[in-house]
C-alpha cells in the first residue's frame, strides 16, 4: 500500500514543492491549508492526480484525518515579514495550537512528524555561523517575536511529545530559501529586490547593507527535508546554504541579473533585523549526507525566469508596503 503523508501549509511556497516531491516519490498526499497566505495556484496542477487530496482547513482548530497516516510535515505558518505584522495572532496560534493539534494527530496515528522551524530561533545571533547548539538572542516582545517565539515554542512542545509520548519527531531549522512560487511582494529580500527591478524601481537596502544572508534554492531545501524525515535524527538540524553574502552585494547581483539600471537606495535598519545569518550545516552533512548543490547563479536565474513571467496584476499588486518598513528578512 502507498504511504500516506499529510502536508500542512501545502498551498504555500515550501509546502507546494513538498507536495510535488512526495507525489513524485509515489506517496498519497493529503494537502491542508487555510489559504490565509497560501495560494491554490501553487498546487492546482496536482488536483487531477488520484494520489492528491486537498483539505481547506485551519490547523489551529482540531485536525481529523480518516484512515492511516504514515507521515506529517507541518509547514503551516505565515512565513513573510509582512504577514507577521498583519496577522500576528494567527502566527502565534498556528505555531502553538496548530503544532499541538498535529502532534496529537501524530500520536493518534503513530505517524512520524517533521516540524518546520526556522533560523529565526537564533534571533540576531551572537554566534557566527549558527550551530544547532546555539540558544539564540531573541527579543520576545519585538515585532519579530510573534514569529520567533512561535517557532521556539514549536520546537519545545515537539521535543516534549517526543520525550513524554515517544512520538517520532524531526525538526528542520530553515534558513533563507528562494525559488519559484514565492510571493513577489511579501517583504523578503529576494522577491522584494526582484519586484523592484521588474517594476523599474530603485532597490531598497536597509541599513548600510553590510548585514548578511545565506540563500538556499528550494530544490536543495526540499531534498534536505526529505532526507531528514527519513532519518533517525530527532533533534533540530540546520537546513540551509552556508554561502554567505552581504545584502548590498546581493542587490548588485540582482541588478546585474535583471539587466536593469536601478539605483540602490538606503533606509534605516528595521527593528531587530539580524546582522548575520549563516548556517553551520556540519550535522546535515554528517547525518543526512546532505548539502546544497545548486549555485546561487543558477537558482537566481530560475527564480527570475519565474517572476518575469508573472502578470502585470501580480507584478504591481500591493502587499501592504507600510508593514515592510518595520521588518525584513
Amino acid at each position: 500500500m502507498k504511504k500516506r503523508v499529510l502536508i500542512t501549509g501545502a498551498a504555500g511556497f515550501l509546502g507546494s514543492h513538498l507536495c510535488d516531491r512526495f507525489i513524485a516519490e509515489g506517496f498519497e498526499v493529503l494537502a491542508m491549508d487555510n489559504l490565509i497566505t497560501g495560494d491554490l495556484k501553487n498546487i492546482e496542477h496536482l488536483f487531477k492526480d488520484p494520489n492528491f487530496e486537498f483539505y481547506h482547513h485551519d490547523v489551529s482548530k482540531f485536525v481529523h484525518v480518516a484512515g492511516k497516516l504514515d507521515y506529517i510535515l507541518h509547514f503551516a505558518s505565515p512565513a513573510s515579514p509582512i504577514d507577521y505584522l498583519k496577522i500576528p495572532i494567527q502566527t502565534l496560534k498556528v505555531g502553538a495550537l496548530g503544532t499541538h493539534n498535529l502532534l496529537g494527530l501524530a500520536k493518534e496515528k503513530n505517524a512520524r512528524i517533521l516540524i518546520a522551524s526556522t533560523s529565526e530561533v537564533y534571533g540576531d545571533p551572537l554566534v557566527h555561523p549558527q550551530t544547532e547548539e546555539y540558544y539564540g538572542n531573541v527579543n520576545t516582545i519585538g515585532p519579530r517575536g510573534v514569529y520567533d517565539e512561535a517557532k521556539r515554542f514549536q520546537e519545545s512542545i515537539t521535543m516534549a511529545y517526543h520525550r513524554f509520548h515517544g512520538i517520532e519527531t524531526r525538526i528542520a531549522r530553515i534558513f533563507n530559501t528562494y525559488g519559484p512560487r514565492m510571493r513577489l511582494n511579501d517583504g523578503r529580500v529576494i522577491p522584494a529586490f526582484m519586484g523592484q527591478a521588474l517594476r523599474g524601481e530603485d532597490l531598497t537596502v536597509f541599513g548600510d547593507g553590510s548585514q548578511t544572508r545565506s540563500f538556499c534554492f528550494v530544490d536543495d531545501e526540499i531534498e534536505g527535508f526529505f532526507r531528514l524525515l527519513m532519518s533517525d535524527y530527532v533533534y533540530p538540524i540546520n537546513i540551509g546554504n552556508p554561502n554567505e553574502i552581504t545584502i548590498l552585494d546581493f542587490a548588485k547581483e540582482i541588478i546585474k541579473l535583471t539587466g536593469t539600471q536601478q539605483k540602490i537606495v538606503f533606509e534605516p535598519l528595521p527593528i531587530d533585523d539580524p546582522l548575520q545569518r549563516q548556517p553551520n550545516i556540519n550535522k546535515a552533512k554528517e547525518i543526512l549526507k546532505w548539502e546544497p548543490k545548486i549555485s546561487r547563479e543558477i537558482g537566481m536565474k530560475k527564480t527570475f525566469d519565474y517572476f518575469k513571467n508573472l502578470s502585470p496584476e501580480e507584478l504591481f499588486k500591493s502587499e501592504h508596503k507600510d508593514f515592510s518598513k518595520h521588518i525584513r528578512r
